[in-house]
């Protein structure tokens, strides 16, 4: 129960920590991306601050190899890059940058009232469930394949 309720008050902290910096505001997340016209660069001490916090706590579960609860946690091999990686990443930029939500803000945008935040939350789950349905589909003819192979 301790843990539900550290999750909790985490996930709050987050989220009003998104609408301070206002990162739940497209507007104000796209101003940021326009490094070419109106740029407004306030964004970076959002990002700094993450990866000041961040970067201990990854520091230290690699250190240990557990979490708090004394789970196992594989953090993902730095090198090599895999398509799967690059692709997912050219995916969220371009979804970024197109209408300035990702999935955390969107979700803290949620508690605004935002019909935005609800449309791109659907369009993203969407989204998972497509990737979902793709990847068990490339794992059953992989398998089929292998069969194939072996008889």
């Amino acid at each position: 129960m301790i843990m539900i309720v550290v999750a909790l008050i985490s996930g709050l902290v987050f989220g009003v920590g998104l609408t301070i910096s206002r990162m739940v505001d497209p507007a104000k997340v796209l101003g940021f991306l326009d490094i070419a016209g109106a740029w407004d660069p306030s964004l970076i001490l959002v990002m700094a601050g993450a990866i000041v916090v961040a970067f201990p706590a990854f520091f230290w579960v690699q250190r240990r190899g557990h979490d708090i609860r004394a789970r196992a946690v594989a953090l993902p091999p730095r090198w090599p890059l895999d398509w799967r990686l690059v692709a997912g990443s050219v995916i969220f930029g371009a979804g970024w940058g197109l209408v300035g939500f990702c999935p955390g803000p969107a979700l803290a945008s949620l508690g605004l009232g935002s019909a935005r935040s609800l449309i791109f939350i659907a369009a993203m789950l969407i989204g998972m469930a497509a990737v979902e349905l793709a990847n068990r589909q490339i794992a059953a003819r992989s398998a089929t394949r292998a069969v194939a192979s072996e008889g």
